[in-house]
C-alpha cells in the first residue's frame, strides 16, 4: 500500500471507492469477523465530549491521524513522541485513555506500559497498544502486562472508534476491563 493510501487508512478514508461493495472489505480486512459485522449493523456509540487521549508515538504521522480522529469527535489529545515524556504527561493529565505505540525511541512501549501499570495515577487509564507489527506475542504480553487492547497500523477510524466503544462504561467514559490482582500496588514499598 502506498503512503498516500496509508494516510486515507489512518485518516478514515479508503483507498477505493466504497461505493463498490467488492471492494467494501478491504477497508475492514484487518477486524475480527464479527467487528465488520456489527460495523454495519449498530450505530457507533462515541465517548462523551471533553474525554482526555494521551497518543504516544514517535511518528508524527500517526499523532496527527490520531489527534484528528479523536478531536473530531470531541476529545482533547495530548501528544508525546517517547515514552518518558509519554509518562510524565499521563501523570501530569490524568488522560481517560492511553494509545501507546510498542517501538518508541529509548524505552520500548512494553516498559512504559509496564511502568504505568505500577503507578497508583495511572493504574485505572485504559491503554490500546500499537504498532506495525501484529505478532500474537506482542498481543499476548501486552494483555499480561495490562493493555486492553492492540492496534495495528495502519488503522482504520472505524478501527480506532470500534476498540474505544468496547472500553466504555454507562457514562461514555472508557475504563479498563478489569483490574487483575497483580495489577496492584503494595502500601508499602519498603517492605
Amino acid at each position: 500500500m502506498g503512503y498516500i493510501n496509508i494516510f486515507r487508512t489512518l485518516l478514515g478514508k479508503t483507498a477505493v471507492e466504497p461505493s463498490n461493495p467488492a471492494n467494501e472489505h478491504k477497508t475492514t480486512r484487518h477486524l475480527p469477523s464479527h467487528m465488520q459485522t456489527e460495523r454495519r449493523n449498530k450505530k457507533r456509540l462515541n465517548a462523551r465530549k471533553g474525554t482526555r487521549a494521551l497518543i504516544i508515538d514517535d511518528s508524527p504521522t500517526i499523532i496527527f491521524a490520531l489527534k484528528k480522529m479523536l478531536q473530531s469527535t470531541g476529545y482533547v489529545t495530548f501528544e508525546a513522541s517517547d515514552a518518558e515524556q509519554g509518562m510524565a504527561l499521563a501523570r501530569k493529565e490524568r488522560p481517560d485513555i492511553i494509545f501507546l505505540d510498542i517501538v518508541l525511541p529509548g524505552m520500548n512501549g512494553f516498559a512504559a506500559l509496564r511502568m504505568l501499570r505500577r503507578d497508583p495515577l495511572t493504574q485505572p487509564i485504559p491503554i490500546i497498544m500499537i504498532s506495525s507489527n501484529e505478532q500474537a506475542t506482542e498481543q499476548f504480553f501486552g494483555s499480561r502486562i495490562g493493555a486492553e487492547d492492540f492496534m495495528k497500523k495502519p488503522f482504520s477510524r472505524f478501527e480506532v472508534f470500534a476498540r474505544i466503544e468496547r472500553l466504555l462504561d454507562a457514562d461514555l467514559i472508557p475504563r479498563r476491563i478489569s483490574v487483575p490482582a497483580s495489577d496492584s500496588v503494595p502500601k508499602n514499598l519498603n517492605s
